[in-house]
């Protein structure tokens, strides 16, 4: 039986920051807007909370149970690695997505906008088919989409719509940026795990670019933030452009190394810090302008 502590890195707690970026940035634009609602904003960062450790369960249950996870390096596989039942591990991604599920109605009663239910809908089939379902997503190349639209787009823009009841191209370049860093996490863990992957059948984007063009496509994600980040600056304040700062601690003298397998582990930490920050920083810098 897993312990305590195995359920919680069994969760992958260094991923939430992919969760908070987005929603920080988007009440930041709300702030910047004057329509601050810190009630609508708790409750987008429960759903946002929620379905990461949703997702990073229901990874582990599908990955575990297709053998995919047997070989992997980094963090604790509870079904990989025999320490939970399978069973209890989608247990645990459903109890999550439940939550989710709760906060996200609450949200939709609060606006009254009914049409976010079908983007809650999307959201929960995107994290349980990203791995699971007989065709799962991640396993043909479009993770890194549905990562730019999860983790960027939809958090950004629906962080900010619940609090305004609006839309704006401002919003929309924000969420782009962050998406694209979140999109560099994954970047990072399929670049680690491309040999373990590609033994699997598992083919990610990472295993279909090669090793080379994945190390590209990370420097790629870092100049697209850079590049929304300035396009921001310029809809709000160039106050914002003091984001840029942060995309310093990239690791991407690292990337380009050659550096593989274990070796990625540290620039995986730091890109997910890396998220964490320039959410913080980009969120902040649009509520002071």
């Amino acid at each position: 039986m897993a312990t305590i502590g195995q359920w919680v890195e069994g969760s992958r707690p260094r991923t939430l920051p992919a969760a908070i970026a987005p929603v920080v940035v988007g009440t930041g634009l709300a702030i910047n807007a004057d329509s601050l609602r810190i009630g609508r904003a708790g409750l987008a960062l429960a759903v946002a909370l929620a379905l990461q450790i949703g997702v990073n369960f229901a990874n582990d249950y599908s990955d575990g149970i297709r053998g995919t996870d047997n070989k992997r390096v980094g963090p604790v596989r509870l079904v990989g690695q025999g320490i939970a039942s399978p069973r209890s591990v989608r247990l645990a991604a459903f109890i999550a997505f439940g939550i989710a599920c709760i906060a996200g109605l609450t949200l939709v009663i609060a606006t009254q906008a009914w049409w976010l239910l079908l983007v809650g809908l999307a959201c929960v089939s995107a994290a349980w088919l990203y791995t699971g379902g007989p065709k799962p997503y991640g396993y043909r190349g479009l993770g890194e989409l549905f990562v730019l639209i999860f983790f960027g787009l939809v958090p950004v823009l629906g962080t900010y719509y619940v609090q305004t009841d609006t839309i704006t191209l401002a919003a929309f370049i924000a969420s782009v940026g962050v998406g694209t860093l979140a999109c560099a996490v994954l970047v990072t863990n399929n670049l680690r795990d491309l040999p373990s992957d590609e033994q699997a059948g598992k083919n990610t984007l990472a295993v279909r670019l090669g090793v080379q063009r994945t190390r590209a496509l990370y420097v790629w994600c870092i100049i697209t933030t850079a590049i929304t980040t300035l396009i921001t600056a310029a809809l709000t304040s160039w106050l914002v452009l003091l984001a840029l700062v942060v995309l310093i601690i990239a690791p991407i003298r690292l990337i380009l190394s050659g550096a593989s397998g274990p070796a990625l582990i540290p620039a995986l930490k730091q890109t997910g810090l890396l998220v964490l920050f320039y959410g913080l920083g980009l969120g902040i810098l649009i509520a002071l302008a």
